[in-house]
């Protein structure tokens, strides 16, 4: 005798695929954030090596020339 699944009522079928559809909805979504995650880590390590560059040259720049107050001002002075 072969045996066959019991029926679901229609709420409980409806429930069931709504929970399927907002399952799916929310692995897109989590795929979607992990791809973004990833780009703003790419980017932070490239600025964080900018930085590094950035201040190796500082302290180079500062020795090589002596720098007066005046060069200091702001430009609408």
């Amino acid at each position: 005798m072969p045996t066959t699944t019991p029926a679901l009522p229609a709420d409980v079928s409806d429930r069931l695929t709504n929970l399927e559809i907002k399952a799916s909805f929310s692995e897109d979504l989590l795929d979607k954030l992990d791809q973004i995650i990833i780009r703003q880590q790419d980017q932070i390590d490239r600025l964080t090596q900018e930085l590094q560059w950035l201040r190796q040259q500082a302290p180079a720049e500062g020795a090589a020339t002596p720098r007066s107050l005046r060069d200091e001002l702001p430009p609408h002075y």
